[in-house]
């Protein structure tokens, strides 16, 4: 279901409030998770960011950066723990490797499951479709 929305000046920075709102969720939660699941993958990390990348859902860097998709808060704990997971492994495999998805199942045993959902579900996980889930009113009239 795709329609714009036109949105007054009110209305768009009720909008840019919230979302800045659920980054903020979002950057608890994602430090909360890694700090829970870093405990079984081991590795070093130096940092959790949290953007609204457009093409993922996280990245880890070789200096020990983890980075995460705010819109992770919109799907299923579950799922936001797989991409945590995913992320923390590549501390130890820096790559896809046979040995890497071996480490996220060992952590994981059902993570395709949660990689599947993420792929079938990636466009829902926006504001305004969790809001119109909700029933919260997105335009103010």
């Amino acid at each position: 279901m795709s329609h714009t929305i036109y949105l007054t000046q009110a209305e768009t920075r009720r909008l840019e409030a919230l979302e800045k709102r659920y980054r903020s969720t979002a950057r608890s939660i994602l430090e909360n998770r890694v700090a829970y699941y870093h405990r079984f993958t081991g590795g070093n990390y130096t940092s959790v960011t949290v953007r609204d990348q457009k093409t993922r859902w996280g990245s880890c860097s070789s200096r020990g950066t983890l980075s995460f998709n705010y819109r992770l808060i919109f799907a299923p704990p579950i799922v936001l723990d797989y991409v945590v997971v995913h992320e923390l492994c590549h501390l130890t495999h820096m790559n896809h490797s046979k040995d890497f998805w071996n480490m996220v199942e060992s952590v994981m045993p059902d993570y395709r499951e949660q990689r599947k959902w993420l792929r079938e579900h990636a466009m829902e996980l926006t504001l305004l479709h969790y809001l119109e889930q909700k029933g919260i009113p997105i335009t103010l009239d």
